[in-house]
């Protein structure tokens, strides 16, 4: 609820500034329900918010996948294993995430177009892949971190009932490491909300891009990225309260169990 209380206290902010300057300064007719041209942006506005949603989920699913799949060579004895494990982590970490939505965008098509590949990578695509991958190498940290947690007492404990590595991993150490995991991983889907913004730059259509088309025709960028910037507000609070709720319940779950 204090979180809804801020974003009041920011609503009716920049109301009393937009009702104490003149005219010439201000322009949040652009924004006003009450006017055809001001609810027609809004409309607008609001329309991105089913592709960043669709956008994030669908990347932050394969990132999901993608980091168990790189974290798991990382606990294996075989030293080359655990080597791709680090460099994949460490490179995809240091690369910033702008230069890597143009790279896979504009490069990859003409990679596949070098060996006889006809793949065309369109916007929505090129988010998605370029998101999934960046964050990939977090959450396989994020794995790591809440698999090693786990007492070494559980791993020498399914040896002694003749469990292999792969099954005490299975029924035993990750289950018990999901519960730590989980919230982590809820949070790094806030980071791929925010860093969806990017996709405006390769054209397309989500929150950003469509506050950046209605700035052109305005020409009011105040008033219309306070809008967006308003919009990511509401959309990142309700998944945080999400994640407060995901963290409460399992680890009030954990605690009692101490």
């Amino acid at each position: 609820m204090k979180s809804f209380k801020y974003i009041f206290l920011f609503c009716l902010l920049v109301s009393l500034v937009s009702c104490s300057s003149n005219s010439g300064t201000w322009g949040w007719y652009v924004i006003d329900p009450t006017t055809k041209s001001g609810l027609a942006n809004i409309k607008f506005l609001i329309g991105g918010f089913g592709a960043t949603i669709l956008l994030s989920i669908i990347a932050a699913f394969i990132s999901i996948i993608l980091g168990l799949i790189v974290a798991l060579p990382g606990f294996s004895n075989n030293f080359f294993l655990r080597s791709l494990n680090r460099i994949y982590v460490e490179f995809i970490r240091a690369i910033p995430l702008l230069p890597m939505l143009f790279w896979v965008f504009y490069g990859l098509p003409v990679i596949f177009q070098s060996l006889g590949l006809k793949i065309e990578i369109d916007a929505f695509w090129g988010a998605v892949i370029t998101l999934a991958i960046s964050d990939s190498a977090f959450t396989a940290e994020i794995y790591r971190a809440g698999i090693q947690s786990i007492s070494r007492g559980q791993r020498e404990a399914a040896q002694t009932i003749g469990l292999s590595q792969f099954q005490a991993m299975r029924y035993i150490i990750f289950p018990q490491a999901l519960r730590r995991i989980l919230p982590p991983l809820a949070n790094q889907f806030i980071y791929i909300v925010k860093m969806s913004a990017f996709a405006s730059v390769i054209g397309m259509q989500e929150l950003t891009r469509r506050a950046n088309e209605i700035v052109v025709t305005e020409y009011r960028p105040l008033e219309i990225y306070t809008l967006l910037i308003l919009e990511y507000l509401i959309l990142v609070l309700l998944i945080s309260f999400a994640v407060r709720w995901l963290e409460k319940k399992l680890g009030s779950n954990e605690s009692n169990s101490n």
